[in-house]
């Protein structure tokens, strides 16, 4: 499948810096940015109509890697699966070149945008509409929680770009009230959480009702290996884009992993931040339950504190995240579904209470801070239990993630039996062979049996 570079030429020569080229069978080109470059492009440099750029907000000066990579290609037309680290500007590195396209476009033109929760549509439609709104280009959004009359009635003013949640989009065409024949733009955006969180099915049928004839881009910040089915039946003779090493966790970011009793983990999170006094702080938990006992106990200590899962209605979700963007609350404990979208700008620290069982979620969840080029933390809590789901985040990210202990916290919990592949004989042995065990996987000498994800 594999073509000449040189058809590529007129993309390659409007970077002043330098690319490396690769070539595999599953896709046309390859192009990744050098860890040493540094970029010096701007946006007039990537082929964007002049409008898009007057339309600009002011704190877009520079493009970011992924947006020098990714601009020219999808101007071109080309498909394009591109990796990029979250907090990397990719809601722009597509949106852009695509309301670009969208102005030079014949009348009834769309672009399709999928994203995997309402709060990353909220996110994306937010950034979309601030380059969109001031040249007329008509945006709606489609998630649940949502009236679905509301959303008929905004489908018949004919948006030109469409930010939907598989399961909303899916119902709506089921019921007739939206038609897709005029989409030439789709975006997979976030692709490793729609498959992550099941999405696979209703983007199936989403695709059957898309003409044939169409530009995919597909965005992600994790290559996992079921990734390469949705790119084989999405994607037509694609480009690759890099714009950091895959899986990786950002460099601005100072990762801290703490050794601490699976009992103390409040009390260690309400003392790191007491003592840091940080103005907001990120909490990842990973069950709804544990993130209201969490919420509670912290609003206890005098932390002002708001929780966001699945069980709050949307105005409580849309409620606690502003309150946690203004200031007005200096905690936000969120689980992994409804984290999705949380965008706060200088964000200093995000923490894991609990390690997630899917390595990848643990890059998309530090990912929350060190965005736009900022610095940030990254702590987490680690107890003895979570022993397989840190071997398995060093393993994805190919980092060491050593722990430490904390002084005022010691560690008196011993590690489970269950940590163990084969029962030791006796219960003597059963602890000599933990202990050892412990001290060899949190030094990062033992490997345990990678966690299911």
């Amino acid at each position: 499948m594999s073509v000449n570079a040189w058809m590529f030429a007129p993309i390659l020569t409007l970077y002043s810096f330098v690319f490396v080229l690769h070539f595999d069978p599953c896709f046309t080109l390859m192009l990744s940015t050098p860890m040493s470059s540094q970029i010096s492009q701007t946006f007039s440099s990537l082929g964007l109509e002049s409008k898009i750029i007057d339309a600009l907000p002011l704190k877009c000066k520079v493009p970011t890697s992924i947006q020098a990579l990714a601009t020219p290609v999808i101007i071109a037309k080309k498909d394009v699966l591109a990796l990029a680290e979250t907090g990397s500007g990719k809601t722009l590195a597509f949106g852009l070149p695509l309301l670009s396209m969208l102005l030079k476009s014949d009348e009834g033109s769309r672009a399709l945008i999928l994203v995997p929760t309402r709060e990353l549509a909220s996110q994306v439609s937010k950034v979309m509409d601030e380059v969109a709104t001031p040249l007329s280009i008509k945006t709606v959004m489609l998630c649940g929680g949502v009236d679905k009359a509301l959303q008929r009635e905004a489908l018949l003013l004919n948006p030109d770009v469409i930010i939907a949640t598989p399961g909303r989009l899916r119902d709506l065409i089921n019921d007739d009230a939206i038609h897709l024949a005029h989409v030439r733009h789709l975006v997979l955006d976030e692709a490793d959480r729609l498959l992550d969180m099941g999405f696979w099915p209703d983007i199936k049928q989403i695709l059957s009702s898309l003409p044939c004839e169409r530009q995919t881009l597909m965005f992600s910040a994790t290559l996992p290996d079921d990734l390469g089915a949705l790119v084989a039946e999405t994607l037509r003779e694609p480009v690759m884009i890099k714009a950091n090493a895959v899986n990786s966790v950002v460099e601005r970011i100072e990762e801290r992993l703490y050794l601490v009793n699976k009992g103390s983990k409040a009390n260690v999170l309400i003392d790191q931040i007491k003592e840091n006094k940080w103005p907001q702080v990120l909490v990842f938990i990973g069950a709804r339950d544990n993130a209201d006992a969490l919420c509670k106990k912290l609003n206890k200590a005098d932390i002002t504190t708001s929780a966001l899962h699945g069980d709050k209605s949307q105005v409580e979700r849309e409620q606690a995240l502003d309150a946690f963007k203004n200031k007005q609350t200096q905690v936000l404990v969120a689980t992994d579904l409804l984290a999705r979208g949380i965008h706060i700008d200088d964000l200093p620290v995000v923490i894991n209470v609990e390690l997630p069982s899917n390595p990848a979620v643990y890059v998309h969840r530090v990912g929350r801070t060190a965005r736009a080029g900022q610095e940030g933390l990254a702590i987490s809590l680690v107890s003895h239990g979570e022993s397989e789901y840190l071997q398995s985040i060093r393993d994805l990210t190919q980092r060491g993630l050593p722990l430490a202990e904390l002084e005022k916290f010691p560690v008196t919990d011993k590690p489970s039996s269950g940590d163990s592949k084969r029962a030791p004989r006796d219960k003597k042995a059963n602890r000599r062979t933990a202990q050892k065990k412990s001290v060899k996987q949190f030094q990062g000498k033992a490997k345990p049996k990678r966690a299911k994800t």
